[in-house]
């Protein structure tokens, strides 16, 4: 079954990202998975220490990723599949959708910041010629009722 693959991180446009992949999921039938990405740095430290970071984040994470789940059951009723991983945030999305051969769509979400639409859009945009999955670039300027109009 066709899944639309969205970034679950701390940026706001992550919010219209999700909102996009749920509606589409609706109106064609589709999954939704989530990934979150564990940036290396954050566990080089001592081993216990650094195993005790790991923990914490990943509780944050699924803490996070349960608002974006329940919204999308009752709103959309789609259930959205959360995948974790650790690393690089580019080299874990494309290694993600290179393992997981019903990733059909990767969605991202644009930052409305001066300086750019963000470190990840630009990015994968730079390699999206290579890649196997199309990428849909949501505006994070978009208003919930744009976003519904479009999709």
């Amino acid at each position: 079954m066709r899944k639309f693959m969205v970034v679950l991180d701390s940026s706001t446009e992550c919010l219209n990202a999700m909102r996009f992949a749920a509606m589409r999921a609706e109106n064609t039938g589709a999954k939704v998975e989530v990934l979150a990405v564990i940036p290396p740095e954050d566990f080089n430290h001592w081993i216990g220490v650094g195993e005790l970071m790991r923990e914490e984040a990943r509780d944050r994470i699924n803490a996070h990723f349960e608002v974006f789940a329940k919204w999308m059951r009752e709103k959309h009723n789609v259930d959205p599949e959360l995948v974790i991983r650790e690393g690089e945030i580019v080299a874990e999305i494309l290694s993600q959708i290179q393992e997981d051969s019903e990733v059909d769509i990767l969605v991202l979400g644009a930052g409305t910041d001066r300086k750019g639409p963000g470190p990840l859009v630009t990015q994968l945009s730079k390699s999206s010629g290579n890649l196997e999955v199309p990428i849909v670039i949501v505006p994070g300027s978009l208003s919930k009722e744009q976003l519904e109009a479009i999709v």
